[in-house]
C-alpha cells in the first residue's frame, strides 16, 4: 500500500470533515488500515477536525448541563440572610448483631515455640510482636492446614457472618 498524492488528498478531505479513523481507512480500501490512517494523519499534522453531532443514542445519556445562576442570585442579600441552622442529622436505630465471642485461646508459655523448633504438625499462629526476643508460635498440634482448631476458628470465618458483622460495624 502506497500513499499517492490522491489518496492523501482523500485522507486530508475526510479528517477535515470529521470522519474517524476506521470510516477513512474502509473509504480507501485496499489495506488501508485505521492505524494506517492514524499515522498518515499525524505524519502529516493534521490537527483540526470538524465536530460531528453526538448520534442520538449517546446524546441520551449526556447529563445537560445545569444553568449558572448570576453572582448576585446566588449570595443572599445581607438584609435577607438568615442564619444558617443545619437540621439535625436522622438518626436510624439498628440494633448491632450480636457477635458469638470467640473465647481468647489461651496457650500455654511451654507449648510455645521459636521459628527453629516450629514443626509441620504445629499451630503457626504468631504470637506477639516479630521484632521482639519474646515473639513465638502457637506450637499446638495443627488439625489440618496451618492452625490449630483454636486459631482456625479465628483465621477462617464464614464469609457471610464476617460481612454482616463488617456491615453493621460501619454503621456504628
Amino acid at each position: 500500500m502506497s500513499w499517492n498524492d490522491e489518496r492523501v488528498e482523500l485522507l486530508s478531505k475526510l479528517w477535515l470533515e470529521g470522519r474517524s479513523a476506521s470510516q477513512i481507512a474502509a473509504e480507501l480500501g485496499l489495506g488501508v488500515t485505521r492505524n494506517a490512517v492514524i499515522g498518515k494523519v499525524h505524519r502529516l499534522g493534521l490537527s483540526g477536525r470538524a465536530k460531528i453531532a453526538a448520534p442520538a443514542a449517546t446524546q441520551g445519556r449526556l447529563r445537560p448541563k445545569a444553568p449558572q445562576k448570576a453572582e448576585q442570585d446566588r449570595m443572599p442579600s445581607p438584609l435577607t440572610a438568615q442564619p444558617l441552622v443545619e437540621p439535625e442529622p436522622e438518626t436510624e436505630t439498628v440494633a448491632a448483631p450480636v457477635a458469638t465471642p470467640i473465647a481468647d485461646v489461651v496457650i500455654p508459655f511451654s507449648t510455645r515455640v521459636t521459628i527453629m523448633d516450629l514443626r509441620e504438625s504445629m499451630c503457626r499462629w504468631p504470637i506477639g510482636d516479630p521484632a521482639s526476643a519474646e515473639f513465638r508460635y502457637c506450637g499446638s498440634k495443627s488439625a489440618l492446614g496451618p492452625y490449630c482448631m483454636d486459631h482456625a476458628r479465628l483465621a477462617f470465618q464464614p464469609t457471610q457472618e464476617r460481612r454482616r458483622v463488617e456491615r453493621f460495624a460501619r454503621i456504628a
